[in-house]
């Protein structure tokens, strides 16, 4: 019977497209090393990787399966820059910290792309990624943006589309503007995870699944990480897990909360279809967004219905029909091959969460749906910070970063009723 993960819904079209996912052993006694790691998505594993290679003794453990969270179950994508747009980040922190934020964003992009060539990790790269306005008041916002982007940020692969332009590069006339980045691109997420955890084991990190952290204490000296079947001592201590650290640690659990997205695969398209012509990821101007890639074999993988409480969402596959229908109305009767979930990360201001939350334990996450690219450069940057140099994983650190109001007891639903409000919004 097909492995199912016990923490996201539904198979995912990407489990059965990987040649092997590879399993390791739970942790089972006590350990020492420099440096602990708790969570195995693509910051931890990064971070393992990186770290090892410079000769560092690492342990890494992960709740589950590596791949059951965010990093094996998105929708691969991985954009420009931080979540907010580089000219609204200048508004809020100043130019010169708005351009430090992009360039790091950038840098993080090439290292993907790089690290993936160096290890032979084939992560299905395709060129081209639209974000496109499905309100005919936003056109306007996005011809600014292609124009600051090359003018001010010095960013020339954004050009601007209008609605023509736009209905034939996405195959449909839903949308009313956009722009294109030659720039980025999407990925197979999955096979970029197995890849990364193979590096870090061929560089002798020690990894575990199955293995949940019950507890952490650090005293200013070491830091000591309870599991069921022991103990882990270490010098310092990364908290990778993202959406999925509930209370192991209060100062994450307060400034992330695990929203959940849900992505359907069809069945392939065929050659003469008019969806994505030219290969392109989408992402929509909704609050709520909807995103949207073909697979290498020609399937359309929609993402866009969220929740806000991490409960089972029912039928995925006539929740995602639908919005397909919304964008491709000769879909509407599509067969849906596969549909998944899985629960993400997110902040208030939709910006990295990366703090020092007790001595020598740094806790990294709230990617924002932003985190294909940049959760694995935040891995490589603790490394660095681990090794010394601590002034860019700074740059996240110093970001503004407010706790979710409500407490622990009332912001779920807090949350549920803002954001329905903005899908509302989005709707009128």
């Amino acid at each position: 019977m097909p492995y199912q993960s016990p923490i996201s819904p539904g198979r995912s079209w990407y489990e059965d497209t990987v040649d092997e996912r590879p399993s390791y052993a739970r942790l089972d006694g006590d350990k020492s090393c420099d440096v602990a790691i708790i969570g195995g998505g693509f910051t931890g594993l990064s971070a393992a990787a990186h770290l090892a290679a410079s000769g560092t003794n690492v342990v890494l453990i992960e709740a589950h399966r590596f791949g059951d969270g965010a990093s094996g179950r998105n929708g691969g994508q991985m954009n420009t820059g931080q979540r907010a747009w580089p000219e609204e980040m200048e508004a809020e922190y100043g130019f010169t910290r708005a351009r430090a934020l992009f360039d790091l964003a950038e840098e993080a992009k090439a290292h993907l792309l790089d690290f993936a060539k160096a290890h032979h990790i084939d992560i299905d790269y395709a060129p081209g990624q639209m974000s496109v306005a499905h309100k005919r008041r936003y056109v306007d916002n996005y011809r600014a943006h292609a124009e600051i982007m090359a003018n001010r940020f010095g960013y020339p692969h954004i050009s601007f589309m209008g609605a023509d332009e736009t209905a034939e590069r996405l195959g449909s006339r839903r949308f009313f503007g956009g722009v294109r980045d030659t720039g980025t691109g999407h990925i197979h997420p999955l096979k970029l995870l197995i890849g990364t955890a193979r590096v870090a084991a061929g560089a002798d990190a020690h990894l575990y699944e199955n293995t949940p952290a019950t507890g952490i204490a650090s005293n200013g000296g070491k830091v000591s990480i309870t599991t069921d079947r022991g103990t882990i001592t270490a010098d310092k201590c990364l908290i990778a897990t993202n959406a999925h650290g509930g209370n192991l640690e209060p100062e994450s659990a307060a400034h992330i909360m695990p929203i959940g997205s849900f992505i359907g695969a069809t069945v392939p398209l065929g050659d003469d279809s008019p969806v994505l012509p030219g290969g392109e990821s989408v992402d929509d101007s909704r609050f709520v967004v909807r995103y949207f890639r073909k697979s290498k074999d020609g399937r359309l993988l929609f993402g866009g219905r969220e929740i806000y409480a991490v409960t089972d969402p029912g039928d995925i596959h006539i929740h995602i029909r639908k919005q397909i229908a919304e964008i491709y109305p000769a879909l509407k009767d599509v067969e849906i091959t596969h549909g998944w979930g899985g629960y993400v990360g997110i902040t208030m201001p939709r910006q990295p969460f990366v703090r020092e939350v007790m001595p020598n334990v740094i806790s990294a996450g709230g990617y924002s749906g932003h985190g294909v690219m940049l959760s694995n450069f935040v891995g490589k940057l603790y490394a660095e910070t681990v090794t010394g140099n601590r002034e860019r994983l700074k740059l996240f650190e110093d970001l503004k970063i407010p706790a979710f109001p409500g407490g622990r007891r009332l912001r779920a639903p807090l949350l549920f009723l803002a954001l329905n409000w903005y899908a509302l919004r989005d709707s009128i």
